[in-house]
C-alpha cells in the first residue's frame, strides 16, 4: 500500500516518527513534508497529500498538524477526499469502515507517538464495508458536487 504523508511544523516530528513506523510495517511512503520545525502554512501539505490520493498516485493519505482540524478541513476541500480527524483508533477503524476515508488526520499536539501508530494502524487495517454505507458516500459526492437534493 502506497501512503501520503504530510504535516506542518508542529507535525514534523510526529511525521518522522509515523514514516520510519510505516516503513517498518512494509508501507510504501510518499512524503511531501514539510521537512524541518520552521513555521509554514498546513493548507500547502493538505492540498499536496489530497492530489495524490485523488489522482491515484497513492492509495490513502496521512496529515499531521498541531490538532489535525485544520488540515483536514484543508484536506476536505479537494474533491474526492473524505478525511477524518482521529485522536483515538475507533474513530479512524469506523471513519474507514463506514464512510471510506482516504485521508487521516491527527494532531501533534494531541496525541503522543505509540496512540498515533495505535490510530494509524486501526485506519489501515480497516476496509470499507459498502453495502448500506454506499447511500450516504454517493449523498457526500452528490454535495461535492452540487446536486444534493
Amino acid at each position: 500500500m502506497k501512503i501520503a504523508i504530510g504535516n506542518d511544523h508542529v507535525g514534523y516530528e510526529l511525521k518522522c516518527e509515523i514514516v520510519k513506523y510505516l516503513k517498518e510495517n512494509n508501507y510504501e511512503v510518499t512524503d511531501v513534508g514539510h521537512y524541518d520545525s520552521n513555521r509554514t502554512d498546513y493548507p500547502l501539505y493538505a492540498k499536496m497529500v489530497s492530489d495524490l490520493v485523488v489522482k491515484g498516485e497513492v492509495d490513502r493519505g496521512i496529515l499531521i498538524c498541531g490538532t489535525g482540524v485544520g488540515i483536514s478541513i484543508a484536506a476536505n476541500k479537494v474533491k474526492g477526499i473524505r478525511a477524518v480527524c482521529c485522536s483515538e483508533p475507533y474513530s479512524a477503524k469506523l471513519s474507514k469502515e463506514h464512510n471510506n476515508t482516504n485521508v487521516l488526520a491527527f494532531g501533534a499536539r494531541v496525541i503522543g507517538v505509540e496512540l498515533a501508530k495505535m490510530i494509524t494502524d486501526s485506519w489501515l487495517n480497516a476496509e470499507y464495508e459498502g453495502g448500506r454505507h454506499g447511500k450516504r458516500i454517493d449523498m457526500i459526492k452528490d454535495i461535492e458536487n452540487s446536486q444534493f437534493k
